[in-house]
């Protein structure tokens, strides 16, 4: 009888520890889809980024255009471009807010350069113009789109960490909820666009 239960013991005990090994590697695969998803979202970002220098110069060079829209956009480019998010970092649900405030103010200079181009019939008859004005657009489609799966692995990773009784190993193992992407304040209104 006493075999009969060191073996039950051992039985369990090996059950635990599979279980244990299979859980963290679990968790360590969600947690590196979720750093995966938001390299992606930085990759259609940096996208973005690389493509507002070329349509720049291509409204300078087809319009006296005017420079305070161009400044604005060039230096929100810019802070958007400082402002990095590392897999560490995406557990801080501020330091995601303070990366999604300068990518929003990029889009909101965008927002006033497009618009402001609409004055210029020449530049909207600009080949190159109209090419940069599709990727821009089908880019801004890809932020959407990675943002909206970013969010989708951190929720299938959350999930995971929280619920039991996975939140007692993933709390021995360092694994801590990740952070969402949230809309800015005032995001449910259109935005207005004066001349």
């Amino acid at each position: 009888m006493g075999k009969l239960v060191g073996i039950g013991v051992v039985v369990l005990l090996l059950f635990v520890i599979i279980s244990g090994v299979s859980g963290y590697n679990g968790l360590v695969k969600k947690s590196e889809g979720v750093n995966q998803a938001w390299s992606q979202v930085e990759n259609v970002y940096q996208r973005r980024s690389d493509l507002i220098p070329n349509l720049v110069e291509t409204v300078k060079g087809a319009a006296n255009f005017e420079q305070e829209t161009l400044t604005r956009v060039i230096e929100a480019r810019a802070g958007a471009s400082q402002i990095k998010i590392t897999p560490e970092m995406l557990n801080d649900p501020q330091a995601l807010q303070k990366f999604e405030a300068a990518q929003g103010e990029l889009s909101s200079a965008l927002s006033r350069l497009l618009v402001t181009v609409e004055q210029y019939p020449e530049l909207k008859a600009n080949a190159n113009y109209i090419a940069l004005q599709d990727e821009l657009a089908g880019t801004e489609n890809r932020i959407a789109n990675e943002r909206r799966r970013f969010t989708e692995v951190v929720q299938d990773y959350n999930v995971a960490v929280k619920r039991f009784p996975m939140n007692m190993l993933s709390g021995m193992f360092g694994f801590s909820p990740k952070a969402y992407f949230e809309a800015k304040e005032g995001a449910e209104e259109a935005p207005k666009v004066k001349f």
